[in-house]
């Protein structure tokens, strides 16, 4: 199965990790990193491609294949979004068929965003639905990521799944990987 790059990365200002996350494409390739290893090392039973595999495949095919650093695969995160739209829905399945996974089915980090975490004290999470991380940290954690990832079926569009991963950390890539985590639960 695919795993595509991740291509947005944000963080609420109040949170001062500009320094921390630094410049975008070095933030996005580490994410990438970070999403595949612990993907691949809590779900080894499936044939991963990962983020700098598919980047060699869509190289290796300029003109044929969209440049998945480049595709508009941020969108996803709409939750209302079912169908994957055209010209993105042909670009994906360009993709895994250049990218060799042989399955019909492409897994997107359709957005990382960093916000505040929530007050402990609040059982029932904030109005806009945000809700507490599975992995909370032992203190007051200065961050929280919220990584949305979506399921495509490259032959038909649809969105099969999708969810928001949330954790919480000291740094950023400490809320990544113990967002990450939280896709596979019951797992140390």
């Amino acid at each position: 199965m695919s795993l595509l790059p991740l291509t947005l990365i944000v963080a609420e200002d109040s949170l001062h990790w500009t320094s921390q996350i630094g410049a975008r494409r070095v933030a996005l390739t580490k994410s990438d990193s970070i999403i595949g290893a612990l993907l691949k090392a809590r779900a080894p039973e499936v044939s991963w491609v990962l983020p700098e595999d598919v980047r060699r495949a869509a190289h290796r095919a300029p003109g044929v294949v969209a440049d998945p650093d480049q595709m508009a695969t941020a969108i996803l995160r709409v939750e209302s979004i079912k169908l994957v739209p055209d010209p993105l829905r042909s670009q994906l399945r360009n993709l895994a068929a250049v990218a060799g996974s042989g399955g019909r089915f492409v897994v997107v980090p359709a957005a990382l965003i960093y916000r505040r975490p929530l007050a402990r004290s609040d059982p029932k999470g904030l109005p806009d639905g945000r809700t507490r991380t599975m992995y909370p940290t032992s203190g007051a954690a200065a961050g929280a990521a919220e990584l949305s990832i979506v399921l495509v079926d490259v032959r038909t569009g649809q969105v099969g799944w999708r969810t928001v991963a949330r954790g919480e950390g000291d740094d950023p890539w400490t809320a990544l990987a113990r967002a990450v985590k939280s896709l596979t639960p019951g797992l140390p």
